[in-house]
């Protein structure tokens, strides 16, 4: 008797639940279609109107966006009153206080000495509060390491926040007892960028570094290793537009260097070979081959590569471009 009324009890707690669907999809229905033409309806700030015949279904109702308005993004930014968003790049994500430097009130004038003297133990203060334990110390002296070299390398926002996601990963899974800071942020910054595809050569990553090279290629192959990155290797290409915007190179010579480095690539020339000493041998030969006035010495300057290496990727290259206009005057003459 029990588990009938337990079971009659459910059916009708069903249907119920049934019903409220229903009316609730029915409900939706009617306040997104117009009564009139059936069009659909929009929301523009505190009326509801329909985007076909223009009606409008509902006004004065309470608008929840900005009083102000704003015609660019620089005054949207201006004006808006929250704050800034979650980051990885901040060791609290952005999420914790900060005590401005500025020792003025609110309405902009300066504070006493006996002001100042508070608002500077409560900077010291709010700074200790900010790192809890070891792990947020090691954390934000490696984000501002990553930040003060991705500046020096002119590295975009996207590659210091995924190396930021890169050193976090190794925090956690604790790689880091035997290993430098630096070494790991250092390694975690030169992931990132060839996972985005704007690498930097070695020696550009030495030359900001506060670790020397032997370490940082140690802790590269490390994480690279152990986090399960499988980067692949740095494509010549990727160094091009780079190398020929610091060159002021015309189109016409980036084209052509880009056809010489895909066809090195067909030929697996590049395979063994700096792809930072490919790239310049490639803008030196399109330099020579569509007669731009570029020297060794200028792409030996801008790339880092010494002019030997420019030289012998150069020959090189110019024996793949040479064999290939073989064969097509081969070809042209058989038929």
């Amino acid at each position: 008797m029990t588990q009938t009324k337990f079971r009659a009890n459910q059916r009708t707690e069903s249907d119920r639940q049934e019903t409220e669907h229903r009316e609730t999809e029915h409900d939706h229905e009617e306040t997104t279609t117009c009564p009139e033409c059936g069009g659909r309806l929009e929301s523009e700030g505190a009326e509801t109107v329909c985007r076909q015949c223009g009606l409008v279904v509902e006004e004065d109702e309470i608008d929840r966006g900005p009083e102000w308005r704003a015609f660019d993004a620089t005054e949207k930014d201006e004006k808006s009153r929250v704050g800034a968003p979650t980051t990885k790049m901040m060791h609290d994500e952005g999420l914790s206080t900060n005590i401005g430097w500025q020792n003025k009130d609110a309405y902009g004038k300066s504070l006493s000495s006996r002001q100042r003297q508070k608002m500077q133990r409560l900077r010291t203060w709010n700074e200790r509060f900010r790192t809890r334990d070891h792990k947020e110390r090691n954390l934000k002296q490696a984000l501002g390491e990553i930040d003060r070299m991705a500046s020096a390398l002119g590295l975009p926002e996207n590659v210091r926040e995924t190396a930021s996601v890169i050193y976090r990963q190794a925090l956690e899974q604790d790689l880091l007892p035997g290993r430098s800071i630096e070494g790991i942020a250092t390694a975690s910054l030169h992931a990132a960028a060839r996972m985005e595809q704007v690498p930097r050569s070695i020696d550009e990553i030495d030359a900001v570094t506060r670790v020397d090279e032997e370490e940082f290629k140690r802790a590269y192959r490390y994480i690279n290793r152990e986090l399960g990155l499988e980067i692949q290797p740095a494509d010549p290409l990727e160094y091009l537009p780079r190398f020929a915007s610091e060159l002021a190179l015309e189109d016409e010579t980036e084209h052509r260097a880009r056809e010489l480095l895909e066809r090195a690539k067909r030929e697996n020339l590049h395979s063994g070979k700096s792809p930072v000493g490919l790239a310049a041998a490639a803008i030196y030969a399109a330099g020579r081959l569509t007669n731009a006035d570029l020297t060794q010495q200028e792409v030996s300057e801008v790339t880092e590569m010494s002019e030997v290496t420019i030289r012998n990727r150069y020959q090189e290259l110019l024996a793949v471009e040479d064999a290939r206009v073989g064969a097509t005057a081969d070809s042209g003459a058989e038929a």
